[in-house]
């Protein structure tokens, strides 16, 4: 494996040269090709040579340690970090989980040997197939996780809540850059710009970390001051499900099936389960669709005189909206249909009741006159 080391301190750097170059005699297939005191010139020599390693100090004037690794895997995906620092506290806290490792200055020889053991045991040749990947599909509907080629459910495990909202805002904001000060203003409003840039840095790093080990296609870029996410040929189930509906032909007997299945692939709100305030008008608008969909389904049982199929839906229609009419008034025309007078009276008296105690008004003209029709009827 191709090793570059990054340490604006000579003695520092010259260390850790050595004790490589002692693992290296002991069998460690690892080559050091580089040593570099400035980072800057660790990025000229990434962008013309293949690494597979590096060691870097966090604290580096200038370029900081978090900033140089978010720029060396912009360049080189694949690579792996190993941070060096002298201070036991809040950093390490922060890069122990998402780097390959961490040392602790001055790096001891019985550490180091346990940083390469873990990286070859790792096994970081090993990458997912072109097929598989294709066939992932990532999901926001309900909760953030994805599918894998099994199509079953996969979650991210996420070290910090941070890192699960980042990845979602982005997916969120998917064909588009957002700057770094967005990003900052929404997720640390209350830390100073230094401190909120560290974080974000570390954030960005543990997500790149994620995905890589998941082995999906996605990638998180650096570009006009901000990230932009691409999800490659990776699907997202939100896109599929709306493309669906909207080139969907009107529900007959011959396309009943295909709308079953747009109802099956509806698993939640948008993002419901995790309750971001910045995805609430999507939701709502993602929330709308699904209730005209579902309504032009309920309506062919109905005519198709398939209850059973059309009561459920109706209650679904009901729970997800429990202050607009259409769960109760179809539910009210499918018990009339059926004989079922006191559901009748039991859903236009929860309707009645919900209407003016949350909104404060009645039921619309149209739905008071049909019940009052029904009512004289019987």
């Amino acid at each position: 494996m191709k090793t570059i080391i990054v340490d604006d301190e000579p003695l520092a750097l010259r260390r850790v040269e050595n004790l490589l170059e002692e693992q290296i005699e002991s069998g460690f297939a690892i080559e050091l090709i580089g040593s570099f005191q400035d980072p800057q010139m660790a990025l000229d020599f990434a962008r013309r040579e293949k690494v597979d390693l590096v060691f870097q100090d966090i604290e580096m004037p200038e370029i900081g340690g978090m900033e140089l690794a978010e720029r060396l895997l912009e360049i080189q995906p694949q690579l792996h970090i190993v941070f060096i620092t002298a201070y036991n506290d809040f950093a390490v806290e922060a890069f122990e989980l998402n780097a390959l490792d961490y040392l602790l200055k001055p790096v001891q020889r019985d550490r180091i040997f346990k940083t390469l053991q873990r990286l070859f045991i790792a096994d970081p040749k090993e990458q997912p197939d072109n097929g598989s990947k294709q066939q992932r599909m990532l999901c926001s509907l309900f909760y953030l996780h994805y599918l894998d080629e099994n199509q079953m459910p996969q979650t991210f495990q996420w070290r910090t809540t941070k890192a699960q909202e980042l990845f979602a805002y982005l997916i969120h904001n998917r064909g588009q850059t957002v700057r770094k000060e967005t990003i900052m203003d929404l997720l640390w409003p209350d830390y100073d710009m230094e401190k909120a840039s560290s974080l974000l840095h570390t954030t960005i790093y543990q997500i790149r970390r994620v995905i890589k080990q998941k082995g999906l296609c996605i990638q998180v870029k650096y570009m006009e001051e901000g990230y932009r996410i691409d999800l490659a040929d990776m699907k997202l189930d939100v896109e599929e499900w709306e493309k669906g509906v909207h080139t969907a032909s009107a529900v007959t007997a011959e396309t009943i099936g295909q709308h079953r299945k747009l109802l099956a692939l509806y698993r939640g709100d948008y993002l419901a389960e995790h309750l971001y305030l910045w995805s609430e008008g999507e939701q709502e608008r993602i929330r709308l669709i699904w209730l005209e969909h579902a309504k032009q389904v309920a309506e062919y049982f109905i005519q198709m005189e398939q209850y059973s199929e059309a009561v459920p839906l109706y209650q679904k229609i009901q729970g997800k909206f429990p202050y607009t009419e259409e769960g109760y008034f179809g539910l009210m025309r499918i018990y009339a249909k059926i004989g079922d007078y006191g559901g009748v009276r039991n859903q236009y008296q929860l309707l009645v009741e919900n209407m003016k105690e949350e909104l404060g008004v009645e039921p619309s003209a149209n739905v008071i006159d049909w019940y009052e029709q029904w009512r004289s009827r019987i």
